[in-house]
């Protein structure tokens, strides 16, 4: 048995321990949203979060995880929709919509750590493959994301890092 924290609930699963941590995820907890793309770690579609940074799951063997935080597309929104699933949603980012929570995943992580981000720093810093290449409305979407989420701390009397999605 493999004891993983998950979205923030202990989870235990009876796996080999080198299965990769997306199946674990997917077919043994039932977490679909974390998709599957090349199976290399390139795309990105698997990300997730381990420890507040940004992973990809396919090939990550669960026994490396044991005992990490670890957090889903499932966990970022479950109280209410993060800044950027907001966005996702106004903006029309996904087109057939395989790749977009791995990039959401990959936004959060990276405005967790820059939260004042600049254009730049979004293009190179998301480095997740979207085959229907709407990089133009993701970038627009983690902006617009930034900005509301530094509003809100601004507001809050809080600094970037504390804003509560």
């Amino acid at each position: 048995m493999i004891e993983l924290t998950i979205n923030g609930r202990r989870e235990q699963v009876d796996v080999e321990s080198d299965t990769p941590l997306l199946w674990v995820l997917r077919d043994t907890l039932g977490l679909t949203g974390t998709r599957f793309g090349c199976g290399m770690a390139q795309c990105g579609a698997c990300t997730v979060h381990l420890n507040g940074q940004a992973v990809r799951s396919c090939l990550l063997p669960v026994s490396a995880v044991a005992g990490a935080d670890i957090l889903t597309i499932e966990g970022l929104g479950r109280e209410h929709l993060h800044p950027l699933q907001e966005a996702w949603i106004e903006l029309s980012v996904p087109q057939c919509g395989y790749c977009q929570s791995g990039q959401i995943m990959a936004a959060a992580a990276l405005l967790k750590n820059k939260p004042t981000a600049t254009g730049e720093e979004i293009r190179s810093g998301m480095t997740n493959l979207c085959r229907c290449a709407t990089y133009q409305r993701i970038q627009a979407a983690i902006e617009l994301a930034r900005d509301r989420m530094l509003e809100q701390s601004a507001s809050a009397g809080s600094t970037p890092l504390e804003a509560k999605p």
